[in-house]
Parts: structure tokens; C-alpha cells; sequence
């Protein structure tokens, strides 16, 4: 499902994003809030979804090769995060979710982890 269909079967709240990333096709997805588990096993072309909402966020996911981050619990990062996401091609979105259950609905819309 592409990144925009899928923010928009969710609910989800877009805050950075460009063409291309809205296009991005969504198989898979990963949650930590821990970043070195991030970069050592998320999955390429996929979605985070974490609480975590400063700049480093952004780096792991460009490093990770992530196509978007949801912030979980309504947590929303500044400004210059948003901005570096989108002159790195990253996705922001936020909902007022927990982790738990956003996870839950995106494994009912189709999204899959990966084996470790």
C-alpha cells in the first residue's frame, strides 16, 4: 500500500512528507524507541513508529533507509526536525495512538515486521 494511502486509512496526521515518500510502497514496518535497534534491524522502504522526536530520529532513518516515522502518543517533533526530514525524504506523521495499538493497525492494514 503506498505511504499516503495507508496515513490516510490510519488517520494519521502529516508533518513533513514530499511526492515521492507519499508514493513510497509500505510492506513493512518496525517499532523500538531504542535507535541502535533501529539502524541494525529495521526494515529498508519501511515504517517506524516510535516516541522518540528529536533530530537523531531523523538520521537513523536516513542511515536505516526508512521511507517514514509515526510518532506514537500525540508526540510531535520542533520544527527543524520536520524540515531536515523533508530535505531528507522521510515521512513525518503523529498520532494520538500508543505504540501498541498503531502497531495493531498497521498489521491489520497489511504492514509486516521482519525476522530478526
Amino acid at each position: 500500500m503506498k505511504l499516503n494511502e495507508l496515513a490516510a486509512q490510519l488517520g494519521l496526521e502529516c508533518l513533513a512528507s514530499t511526492p515521492q515518500a507519499d508514493q513510497a510502497e509500505i510492506t513493512a514496518g518496525y517499532v523500538s524507541d531504542l535507535l541502535s535497534d533501529v539502524l541494525a534491524h529495521a526494515p529498508r522502504g519501511g515504517v517506524l513508529v516510535t516516541v522518540q522526536v528529536h533530530l537523531n530520529v531523523v538520521a537513523v532513518a536516513v542511515h536505516a533507509g526508512l521511507a517514514a516515522i509515526v510518532f506514537a502518543l500525540g508526540r510531535r517533533p520542533d520544527d527543524v526536525v520536520c524540515a531536515r526530514a523533508r530535505e531528507e525524504g522521510i515521512a513525518l506523521y503523529a498520532s494520538t495512538l500508543p505504540a501498541f495499538e498503531l502497531v495493531g493497525r498497521l498489521y491489520a492494514a497489511g504492514v509486516r515486521g521482519t525476522a530478526a
